[in-house]
């Protein structure tokens, strides 16, 4: 499903009316669904605090306040832009509903609240551009401050009151939030890279009646707008349908990389894992690796051709290389007939030789911008978005790029971007925990751009669910932390809890 622009999400709303649904039904639809994934998102009850403009967003923001306070024991209260009397007569009314009589006059003490502190971004809804005015961009202000030095959380009912929807782009004293929480589809603007500094992470609230297909070729990765991963394995199923996972990763030096793939493939779902390392690291991968791995060592990586295995990741941690690798390495990616995905020092081997003729449908290569600029230097004046469909047209292989908003696409597809993660994914690791994941899910049968998009969500989803924990922060997040937790996310995105 593409995302929508403002006018598209404006006839969603008036075919739905036309069906039968009232603007109150709706609203109340869309509050009490946005209650719910907040609440789900900020599993910690504490203070939450709407802050409100006049018009409908306004009174979604209101009903959702009223959810997390009922169903999820939230401690909610209104800083407001304007008296209620000025409101429209349905934000009055959810007001009413909400039964708060004194909104705060001042902003919320963080040394008198209960923690955590969210505040909820309700100033201006979608219909709206522009820079903020008063008395809206003093409230903006006041939400960054308290973010900023109170270690107050900002979600943004939406889209982050300032920026448009349709471009992306920001003006002045737009709202910087956490997580934007989209209702009833993803808007086209918000999914761009330069919107992603204001919008953090993403998320769809599922609202049936407003549900559009946008005629963009942007799309995004959430388990509300794609069907697939779904399913639950049969009760007779085993390690082999599960697939068989062939790494080659790591050398003397950068042993964790081949550690972390291996890892990622395992807690991917990976049936059989067969990690395969040069020789001369293999005695101190193998004293790393948890005991569900098979580790090899190897000579040449040739020595992998005809062994039988369901995809194939190779490229983590492999560092300089000899000729007699590289030229190895170069046969064994052209000549794989499975699924396969180059990463890190693959990719760069790549870049360097000029080879990229070598590359198929079955290739998924994951570079981090510095590598794609290697691969394709020529594009580097490009949005991400542009040189991705570029690359793809040109290049047969899924393309994977990584970034604050990781983008998927092959020839002939639409560009996805991915919904989660979170700033404190910023460690050296994360990316070869992500191709083993990635791995994982070729060999369990996924399409590689499904299994790029599923695997980049998990990876970021996994990340969110452990920043949750008391004793992890953003600073201190390891790769290791979100393997730990990619269970966890897994679960989010068969039951759409994200």
């Amino acid at each position: 499903m593409g995302s929508v622009t403002i006018a598209e999400m404006l006839a969603a709303e008036s075919s739905a009316m036309a069906d039968g649904w009232t603007e109150e039904q709706l609203l109340d639809l869309a509050g009490e669904r946005l209650g719910r994934a907040i609440g789900r998102y900020f599993p910690h009850p504490g203070t939450v605090v709407g802050y409100l403009g006049k018009g409908h967003n306004a009174g979604d923001t209101l009903v959702a306040l009223r959810i997390l306070r009922d169903e999820f024991g939230w401690d909610a209260t209104i800083r407001n832009a304007w008296p209620v009397h000025e409101c429209s007569p349905l934000v009055r009314k959810k007001w009413d509903e909400l039964g708060i009589d004194i909104p705060l006059e001042h902003p919320p003490s963080s040394a008198d609240v209960k923690k955590p502190l969210l505040l909820l971004d309700g100033l201006l809804g979608t219909g709206t551009s522009g820079p903020l005015r008063e008395p809206l961009s003093s409230l903006a202000a006041e939400m960054s401050s308290l973010r900023n030095h109170s270690g107050a959380r900002i979600a943004s009912v939406d889209l982050p009151s300032g920026i448009n929807a349709d471009t992306g782009e920001i003006s002045p004293d737009t709202v910087t939030a956490d997580i934007t929480f989209m209702i009833g589809n993803a808007k086209h603007g918000l999914l761009t890279a330069s919107a992603s500094s204001v919008t953090g992470a993403l998320a769809v609230v599922d609202v049936p009646p407003l549900a559009a297909s946008g005629k963009s070729g942007l799309g995004i990765v959430s388990p509300q707008t794609l069907p697939f991963g779904k399913s639950p394995r049969p009760f007779d199923f085993h390690k082999g349908q599960a697939g068989r996972v062939a790494i080659l990763a790591g050398s003397e030096d950068y042993t964790g990389a081949a550690v972390l793939a291996a890892t990622g493939a395992l807690s991917g779902g990976g049936g059989l894992i067969t990690l395969f390392t040069p020789r001369s690291a293999h005695a101190l991968v193998a004293a790393r690796c948890p005991p569900e791995i098979i580790v090899r060592g190897i000579e040449n990586p040739m020595e992998m051709s005809g062994l039988r295995y369901d995809s194939l990741v190779v490229g983590c941690g492999l560092g300089e290389m000899n000729d007699t690798w590289s030229a190895a390495l170069t046969d064994l990616i052209a000549r794989t007939e499975v699924p396969t995905v180059v990463d890190a020092d693959a990719l760069n081997h790549i870049a360097k030789t000029g080879k990229t003729a070598i590359l198929n449908d079955r290739h998924i290569l994951t570079p981090h911008p510095g590598e794609f600029a290697r691969l394709a230097p020529d594009l580097t004046g490009f949005s991400r978005e542009e040189a991705v469909v570029r690359f793809a047209n040109r290049v047969s292989a899924t393309l994977l790029l990584k970034g604050s908003r990781t983008l998927v696409t092959a020839a002939n597809q639409p560009v996805f971007c991915n919904s989660t993660g979170t700033p404190g994914m910023a460690t050296g690791g994360q990316g070869d925990l992500l191709t083993g994941v990635i791995g994982a899910r070729l060999a369990n049968g996924d399409t590689p751009v499904q299994a790029a998009a599923l695997s980049a969500w998990l990876c970021g989803r996994a990340a969110e669910i452990a920043l949750n924990e008391r004793h992890l922060s953003e600073e201190s997040l390891a790769p290791s932390d979100v393997s730990h937790f990619l269970g966890a996310a897994f679960r989010d995105w068969k039951s759409a809890d994200r």
